[in-house]
């Protein structure tokens, strides 16, 4: 597709979609607006009115809105990203979080729902935290300590505190090679990406926090080391709302939790998956490039996540901020917006059949160019039946 960066080169050009990013905070709002609909019209379905949002509304309006290739010019990124609004868009998502948060713990403990409609509420609160992982991606990423700092309280709803170290000083630096956690192989079903990538991510953290702080000639074993203050967190957080509501709010607090990181590491799986970097004549990988993650352009989909799907860019340029950041058109492209995606994930059968000849065809059927665990033998088996029958086509 070509590349509409230039469509301004005026010192006006203003963001056509600036005023269109609040909504985003639809998400973190979604347990109060099914709050209201089950009060005004009954049925207890509207307490998964996260998962209705992002599951069937945001897929729908994506169909109907399509793709957006526009880019900000060059000379207006730098005005772009000083512009304090776009940060606010990020800001607002944290008090809407924990307020949608603690409500759903009153209603846990007080409310007159049944256990049905308990569980459709923590799914609701789950998306709110899967979308706020992505929030605290956002934040984590800047050099001003105040959002890093917001980032792992982003964080602490999810018990997911590690993820501000491995993501930033693990996953930007091994992503799309076969020592990465966070990158999905061919062949790799999320339901096997899961725990490889939970309890290598958790491991690799640990081991990059220890050396962090060993530069530095400090133990780990200190309230400086970022697992031990994110998890601090995560345990006053939950504590804290136990003692208010009690004990029952605790297993919903522990679901929300599981879906919010099945959901984000879904994203995870997705965004890199069959994707290798190239390497240097020396043998080291080469610069991440827009080439090595899926990028998205459906409009929709992009405003509710910050622009996460303009992946590419994120990854050669990690510390842009969100409204700035491109499409290009080396980048790999995927068929629809993740809500879509991350189903299809979810279905291995289903993922297999959108994604793997897409993969092949990226790389013009060339089996060295994917990442594939070669120690997986039916992985191997299927990748080159895969380039076979494309140079045979």
């Amino acid at each position: 597709m070509r590349d509409e960066s230039a469509t301004s080169t005026s010192p006006r050009w203003r963001d056509p979609k600036r005023y269109l990013w609040p909504l985003g905070l639809i998400i973190p709002l979604s347990p109060f607006l099914a709050w209201g609909l089950v009060s005004l019209l009954g049925p207890g379905a509207f307490w998964t009115l996260g998962l209705m949002i992002m599951g069937i509304a945001l897929p729908l309006v994506d169909k109907f809105a399509g793709i957006d290739r526009s880019n900000p010019p060059d000379e207006a990124i730098a005005a772009l990203e000083n512009d304090k609004y776009y940060r606010w868009c990020v800001y607002l998502f944290l008090p809407l979080q924990y307020a949608g948060l603690v409500a759903a713990c009153y209603l846990w403990a007080h409310g007159p729902l049944g256990t049905p409609e308990r569980i459709g509420l923590a799914i609701t609160i789950g998306v709110v935290g899967g979308v706020g992982i992505n929030a605290a991606h956002e934040l984590g990423h800047k050099r001003e300590n105040v959002e890093r700092w917001l980032s792992k309280v982003t964080l602490a709803q999810t018990l997911y505190g590690h993820f501000y170290v491995e993501h930033n000083h693990g996953h930007h630096i091994r992503v799309a090679t076969p020592e990465d956690p966070a990158s999905a192989r061919f062949g790799e079903t999320f339901w096997k990406f899961l725990p490889r990538t939970m309890i290598h991510g958790l491991r690799s953290a640990w081991e990059l926090e220890s050396r962090r702080l060993a530069r530095q000639g400090i133990s780990r074993w200190t309230h400086r080391n970022h697992l031990f203050n994110a998890a601090a967190m995560s345990i006053l957080l939950f504590g804290a709302l136990v003692a208010v509501f009690g004990w029952i709010v605790l297993p919903y607090l522990l679901i929300q939790a599981g879906i919010a990181i099945v959901l984000y590491e879904a994203a995870n799986y997705l965004e890199h998956y069959g994707l290798l970097r190239t390497k240097r004549p020396s043998g080291r990988y080469a610069k991440p490039s827009h080439r090595d993650s899926w990028n998205s352009d459906h409009l929709w989909s992009n405003l509710f996540l910050y622009h996460l799907q303009r992946h590419s860019d994120h990854h050669a340029n990690p510390v842009r901020r969100y409204q700035a950041l491109r499409t290009v058109d080396e980048s790999p492209q995927l068929p629809a917006g993740y809500a879509v995606m991350i189903f299809c994930a979810l279905v291995p059968p289903l993922w297999r059949k959108v994604m793997d000849q897409r993969l092949i065809d990226f790389y013009d059927g060339d089996p060295s160019r994917v990442n594939v665990d070669r120690s997986d033998p039916k992985a191997v088996r299927k990748l080159e039946q895969l380039c076979t029958e494309r140079a045979q086509a």
